[in-house]
């Protein structure tokens, strides 16, 4: 069975800076703020949400349908998802516009600064869901705004359960648009960051949330993460990395391996477990798409 990745197909520009944003940056100057950081390392991977959820998904067997746009540079990421084996029926090229761009400097202590270009991205929406025997269950994650409205009523009207995980796209919606969003959802997942933004907006705390919904899950980091199902919590807890290298696209890798649990109709828990420890894997590699299982 096959599952929908909304999202966005990026091109990410990775630099290391080999110092920490803290020492640079001085709080009480933050309305003059004009700073500058010396990267060494600079690479370019094949990124965005969807692109990296469905790479996780790929490596563990799960059969990924990301739907997305690329702009008229996104020829070699379709060939590289055509190298790995994952569809691209979902994904549409616009000839007006670059695919979208992420600029990520990382410092010693994996704190992240990013830039994000949207591109083609802003067109996603045009590509409508439909319900289809194959199509088992799918995720709203990052994407534009109104590809997110529109496809998560598009879920919604088709009867495919989906996971809501609007990452660093959260700020764009207000309270009513977000609890939509959660009426609308099977389950939720944020960070512990995105889960006290979630709350603030709606009004619902997490054992609030999670009766409206299957589950939700709120991602802890290096400390694991929290299942909420009908207002309980379990702790579920982290997986030691080997090492960590770098932290981008880790979250796109959990994401991947709760879906391919649920593929299997796992408790939320033993998903939640499983992206811990690719979430593990992942952060041992250099870039989005580069470990393997």
């Amino acid at each position: 069975m096959a599952a929908v990745i909304c999202g966005s197909l990026a091109f990410d520009t990775i630099m290391n800076f080999e110092g920490r944003f803290a020492q640079q940056i001085l709080p009480e100057q933050l309305h003059i703020l004009n700073v500058s950081f010396l990267v060494p390392t600079l690479r370019r991977d094949f990124g965005g949400c969807a692109g990296n959820i469905a790479y996780a998904l790929k490596l563990l067997g799960g059969k990924p349908l990301p739907m997305a746009t690329v702009g008229n540079d996104g020829d070699d990421y379709l060939a590289r998802m055509n190298q790995l084996g994952i569809s691209a029926e979902f994904v549409r090229k616009v000839t007006d516009t670059y695919t979208a761009q992420a600029m990520i400097m990382t410092d010693l202590d994996n704190n992240q600064i990013t830039a994000f270009h949207p591109g083609a991205m802003m067109q996603a929406h045009v590509t409508r869901i439909e319900a289809r025997p194959d199509i088992k269950l799918g995720i709203i994650s990052p994407d534009g705004r109104d590809a997110m409205l529109q496809h998560a009523e598009q879920f919604k009207a088709a009867d495919i359960p989906f996971v809501f995980d609007p990452g660093q796209g959260l700020p764009m919606f207000d309270g009513k648009e977000l609890a939509n969003f959660i009426d609308q959802s099977t389950w939720v997942t944020v960070n512990d960051y995105e889960g006290k933004m979630l709350s603030d907006r709606t009004g619902l705390d997490s054992a609030a949330i999670s009766r409206r919904v299957q589950g939700l899950v709120v991602t802890l980091g290096g400390e694991g993460c929290e299942v909420w199902i009908d207002g309980e919590k379990t702790l579920v807890p982290p997986v030691k990395a080997n090492a960590v290298v770098d932290p981008t696209g880790c979250g796109d890798a959990w994401r991947g391996a709760l879906l391919f649990g649920l593929e299997q109709g796992w408790s939320l828990a033993r998903c939640a477990a499983l992206g811990n420890q690719v979430g593990a894997v992942k952060i041992a590699s250099r870039g989005p798409q580069n470990y393997t299982l």
